[in-house]
Order: structure tokens, then C-alpha cells, then sequence
């Protein structure tokens, strides 16, 4: 899978630009603030509909812009597809493939398949459980992209739970209309999460050992109120009915909370190192170590699944390591389209085509 073209209009900091990147590695140049981040948040964007920094859509349209537009050609053998994506400052977005309009945007996932390596991914191992829940929930989007509309028909019943909750007027029976409903896109999100870590602890212990040079043991540990849990025979139905039993007992204590307490957004995902909870025992090279053999393990996952390698976005992440680290990780990326940003090039063991961006603008070097 390949990038062939990018075009950009009014997208954050670029009021203009053409882009045909190189088929194999791109390494792209460029000081604090010129943009790097930027373009790699483009690409990403059309195969995610959504920002891996998090940012709202209004926040991705230029200062001096009421929408901006991004589009490309994505090339997947033997298919190529043309994505247009309009955003609006005031809200709403339009997409279109091969000219066609989309009824529902999210019917561009799958399109562009890709993994990013950021800087902030060691939020992953360190952080709170929402950050691993959050890496498994937009792996399984890459993995199955229909997994996004269960995950939204879950976060939408949850808020309608957690609103009904608030109200003074608490009738049983709505209450169970939103338990059921709560618990059908639950049960799915869970059977996703179990079937992902199972896709991705098919790869990540050999990685891990490529990386670190050790034979330490990597696995995911789930901890969960409501039987939840990393069994990947488990059907969706089987975890939507153990959720109903458990939003029952939990009835008495979220009402009187006035909120949902127990269901796959309160879970608990651990990354165990030698059988030890990674966030406290775990030096921070170690940690850094971990998160880069997610990334390679989750690419090389996507990769058994679709037959074809995946787009690679590495945004500043060689600044991070040591040399060590770098070269171990550098063995271990997996043949595909990269795109691999740097504000030094030194920092950077890739050989590919070099890029300089400055002011907005991209050029080669």
C-alpha cells in the first residue's frame, strides 16, 4: 500500500501544497514548527478520520480558512482509490472516493491502512488504562475497520446512559432500553479488544526481543468489573449478555453515582514485562522499548490480515533513542512506504529520499 499524491488546502499550516511522495522512505526535514508533524497528521487523517494528536476537525482548518481540504491516491494493489476530504471550521465534513460522495464518511476506513510512531506513545505503557484502551480500540479500527461504528454506537449509549442517569425522572424501564443498547456495542467493543491483543501477541515477544536483545516475556493482562476479559473464542454476544448481568448488579450504585461504573470504558488493559505491571517496573528505556514493539507488532499484524504492508509514519521518534534503540528499531521496520520526520537528519539511520519543509513548503533536498 502507497501514497502516490497529497494535496493540501487550508490545512493547519499549509495554505498550499503537491506532494508525490517516494514509493519507499521519505525522510522529511525540518525545524521545531515548520510542519513536519502536520503532513503526517494529513496522511493519517484520510485512513482515520481523525487526528492522532486528538485535535477536533475545526482545529485542523487554517487560521485563515473557513475549510480546508486534503486529498490523495492511495494505491493498493491491484486497486487505487482517490479520497477527498472537505473539513469546515463551523462543524461537518464531506468525503468522496473516486468522485463518489459518501452517505456515511466513515465508509472511507479501510482505504489507507497505517501505524503511526509518535513521541507521545510512551503515554501507552506510563499512563493511565484510557491510553491502552485507546491503542487497542484504533488498532482494531486498522485491523476491522467496521470496528469504528461499533465503538462509536458504544460511546453514543454511554452518553445517553450517563444522561439519563443525571435526571431526576429514572423510570426502570428506559433504564433497561439503555442497558440493552449499552450492552449490545459493548459486548462488540470487548470481542475487538480480545481479538486484537490476540492478533498483536502473535508478534510482539519476538519483536520485543529484536529490539531489546533480551528474552524477556511480553503479554497483555485485562482487568475488568464486568467479566470482560482476553479470550478471543468469546462471541460478542456472550460479552454483551455478561455486561447486561453486570449493569444490573451495578444498577443501585450508578444510580446513586449518577453514572455508568462498570463496561469496557472503565477497564483496565496492562502491558505485563516479565510478569510484572510495565508501568512501575520497568526502567523508561525499557517502557520506550515496549511501545516501539507494539507499533511493529500491530504493523505486522494488519499486514497477515490484508496481505499488504501498510503505510509507516514516524514522526520524530529516532530523536527519542538511543543508538542502540535506533539501529534495533531500524532492523526491525517492515518493508513499506515510510514516512519519517526528523529536525535532524543525523538523527535518522534510514536511507530514502530526502525532503526539506520549511514555510510550508516541500521540497527535495
Amino acid at each position: 500500500m502507497r501514497l502516490d499524491w497529497l494535496t493540501l488546502a487550508g490545512f493547519r499550516s499549509y495554505v498550499q501544497l503537491e506532494w508525490e511522495p517516494d514509493p519507499g522512505v521519505n525522510v522529511i526535514v525540518g525545524r521545531n514548527g515548520a510542519g513536519k508533524t502536520n503532513l503526517l497528521e494529513a496522511v493519517g487523517y484520510l485512513g482515520s478520520l481523525r487526528s492522532f494528536r486528538s485535535a477536533p476537525d475545526h482545529a485542523l482548518v487554517g487560521f485563515d480558512f473557513d475549510q480546508a481540504y486534503i486529498r490523495g491516491q492511495v494505491t493498493s494493489e491491484p486497486a487505487q482509490a482517490l479520497i477527498e476530504l472537505e473539513l469546515r471550521r463551523r462543524g461537518g465534513r464531506q468525503a468522496r472516493v473516486n468522485t463518489q460522495r459518501l452517505a456515511r464518511t466513515a465508509d472511507l476506513l479501510g482505504h489507507v491502512r497505517f501505524v503511526t510512531f509518535l513521541p507521545e506513545d510512551l503515554d501507552i505503557v506510563k499512563r493511565g488504562p484510557s491510553h491502552r484502551r485507546d491503542f487497542l480500540d484504533a488498532t482494531a479500527v486498522q485491523l476491522w475497520p467496521a470496528s469504528h461504528l461499533d465503538q462509536a454506537d458504544f460511546e453514543r449509549a454511554l452518553r445517553q446512559r450517563n444522561a439519563f442517569l443525571k435526571q431526576y425522572d429514572r423510570d426502570e424501564v428506559t433504564l433497561g432500553v439503555w442497558d440493552e443498547r449499552l450492552a449490545q456495542a459493548g459486548g462488540k467493543v470487548m470481542a475487538r479488544r480480545a481479538r486484537t491483543v490476540d492478533a498483536i501477541a502473535g508478534h510482539v515477544s519476538s519483536v520485543h526481543a529484536d529490539i531489546s536483545g533480551s528474552d524477556a516475556s511480553v503479554r497483555f493482562e485485562y482487568t475488568s468489573g464486568w467479566k470482560g476479559e482476553l479470550d478471543p473464542k468469546v462471541s460478542p454476544s456472550e460479552f454483551s449478555q455478561r455486561l447486561i448481568d453486570a449493569l444490573g448488579e451495578a444498577r443501585k450504585r450508578d444510580r446513586e453515582r449518577r453514572v455508568t461504573t462498570v463496561g469496557p470504558h472503565r477497564d483496565e488493559p496492562l502491558l505485563m514485562l516479565n510478569d510484572h505491571d510495565s508501568r512501575y517496573h520497568a526502567s523508561q528505556g525499557e517502557q520506550r522499548t515496549l511501545t516501539l514493539s507494539l507499533r511493529v507488532a500491530s504493523h505486522r499484524s494488519i499486514t497477515d490480515l490484508i496481505d499488504r504492508s501498510p503505510i509507516l509514519l514516524l514522526d520524530d521518534v529516532y530523536s527519542e533513542l538511543d543508538p542502540d534503540r535506533s539501529a534495533a528499531l531500524t532492523r526491525s521496520l517492515p518493508e513499506a512506504q515510510t514516512l519519517v520526520t526528523t529536525a535532524d537528519p543525523n538523527d535518522v539511520p534510514l536511507e530514502g529520499v530526502p525532503w526539506n519543509i520549511s514555510e510550508g513548503r516541500l521540497g527535495r533536498r
